[in-house]
């Protein structure tokens, strides 16, 4: 994961660059400053692994997949900015840094959001991605929708409505799979798409996706109840303070982790197929589940 996570960080920071691609006008430097802020700053590069590994299982790789994954850092990245606006979450620290609205302004984090969001589609779009156009277009087409009102964007909705609402388990399994889990799937299924597999390969790797974009969110609203907060690099407690639906509220601490080890074991079994190439992806579900930042 760490070589991933290398490799990507490298390959946005050649794409945020202040070379002016084709049809720019000017890159303005205090919006690539911030726009690198939100990026450049550490973390485990989990989604971009996700595409590379996927990818690996059908023998792609190089710059293309690489572009792919970059794209896909840049639309979490950009929802990581605007979460952390006072509209939303009201988050000072992000990855132990100050968040971008604190180091910046909320002015400039707006901005930088935007443009990550839509630099992610130029990345997938432009030539220099190397993958047909036909493909490029699924890719593109595929984020749109795991990022948009029927994915992350509906569910970071959902989750500001339910402190109000109040949602049953199943309000709270649905907005989770779009906030969370909906890019997580994508990453999985994208890998497939880029390394040409079949239809019931790219199934299995976006259902692969979406058991460990589910354990993720649980894991993460565990660790905000028994996470440390210097060690996670954020504030913890935040999900009982503003009244937010989370599974672990509704079901605790036990029951949680007994759904987190059955997730692992869907997890592991949807990839017995593919045999040793998905080993990196089987040791990332146990590494999702167990992981304590």
């Amino acid at each position: 994961m760490e070589s991933r996570a290398l490799a990507v960080e490298a390959a946005l920071v050649r794409l945020l660059d202040g070379r002016l691609r084709d049809g720019e006008i000017a890159r303005p430097g205090r919006l690539l400053e911030a726009m690198r802020h939100g990026v450049l700053a550490g973390g485990k590069r989990l989604r971009p692994f996700l595409v590379m590994e996927s990818a690996a299982i059908f023998d792609a790789g190089g710059e293309a997949v690489l572009r792919v994954a970059a794209a896909l850092e840049c639309v979490h990245c950009y929802s990581l900015i605007h979460d952390d606006l006072p509209s939303m979450d009201n988050d000072d620290v992000r990855r132990g840094k100050p968040t971008v609205h604190r180091a910046f302004d909320e002015a400039a984090a707006i901005l930088a959001g935007d443009g990550l969001l839509t630099y992610a589609f130029d990345i997938l779009a432009d030539d220099a991605t190397g993958l047909p156009a036909a493909t490029r277009l699924e890719l593109v087409l595929g984020l749109a929708r795991a990022a948009g009102i029927g994915g992350m964007v509906g569910g970071q909705m959902l989750d500001l409505d339910a402190a109000r609402a109040r949602p049953g388990e199943a309000g709270i399994v649905t907005l989770q799979a779009m906030k969370t889990g909906a890019l997580i799937r994508y990453a999985c299924e994208a890998g497939a798409v880029a390394g040409q597999a079949d239809a019931a390969d790219r199934e299995r790797l976006a259902e692969f996706g979406s058991a460990i974009g589910l354990a993720f969110q649980l894991a993460d609203d565990l660790l905000d109840v028994t996470g440390d907060a210097a060690q996670l690099g954020k504030a913890t407690g935040k999900d009982k303070g503003a009244g937010k639906a989370t599974l672990v509220a509704l079901h605790g601490q036990d029951w949680t982790e007994r759904q987190l080890r059955g997730l692992v074991d869907q997890a592991r079994t949807l990839l017995e197929p593919f045999g040793s190439k998905a080993a990196h992806l089987v040791e990332a579900a146990s590494f999702i589940a167990e992981r304590r930042r």
